[in-house]
């Protein structure tokens, strides 16, 4: 019965020793990023107009009017100067991603010249879906952009805005339904090309 003990005992060992050797030479993955297809001047030129944007979107998220004000402007302001050169995308990309633009720098418009919060709200929906449609057109590859959405905003008409967290702060009913929405899409660079 001893020899029985003692070869079960020594194959538990021996497995043993088998299964930490497997381990120690198992390297970890590493998450496949890709490198980015466009400038270092344009990444950083686009990040920071992202982040005028989500800016805005706090601002709305503060029910801040002054903030709400100076951070339409600042985000027209870095909308207007976005340049494309830099861009590497054909040509129809390039007309694409400049009718975008134009249309962000409309909405901006309207919503600096509304005078109601509610009405600045409805201008925020149309940049956001503004900006996610640029963000699309030139793939921008430098971080996540999350398309969020609320069914309840607008009389239950619901309305989307974008954010750099997967965490609801919603812009449009933020004293009553801060974390009402979902994530309904995203624009994830460190998903490696297809």
């Amino acid at each position: 019965m001893r020899h029985l003990l003692f070869v079960l005992a020594l194959l538990g060992f021996v497995a043993c020793q088998n299964d930490k050797a497997a381990e120690s030479t198992a390297q970890p993955q590493a998450a496949a990023v890709r490198a980015s297809q466009h400038s270092a001047a344009f990444n950083q030129e686009f990040k920071t107009f992202l982040s005028a944007y989500y800016n805005l979107k706090e601002s709305f998220v503060a029910e801040n009017d002054t903030a709400i004000q100076a951070s339409a402007l600042a985000l027209k302001t870095l909308a207007d100067s976005l340049r494309f050169p830099d861009l590497a995308a054909p040509d129809s990309v390039l007309a694409q991603s400049k009718l975008f633009k134009e249309s962000i720098l409309a909405d901006l418009k309207g919503l600096l010249g509304e005078k109601d919060r509610e009405e600045k709200r409805k201008a925020f929906e149309m940049v956001s879906e503004q900006v996610y449609g640029l963000a699309q057109a030139v793939q921008y590859d430098q971080e996540v952009v999350y398309r969020q959405f609320c069914p309840m905003a607008f009389n239950d008409k619901g309305a989307v805005w974008l954010s750099n967290v997967s965490d609801i702060r919603n812009p449009y009913l933020p004293k009553t339904m801060l974390h009402c929405g979902e994530v309904k899409d995203s624009l994830d660079a460190s998903q490696p090309a297809r």
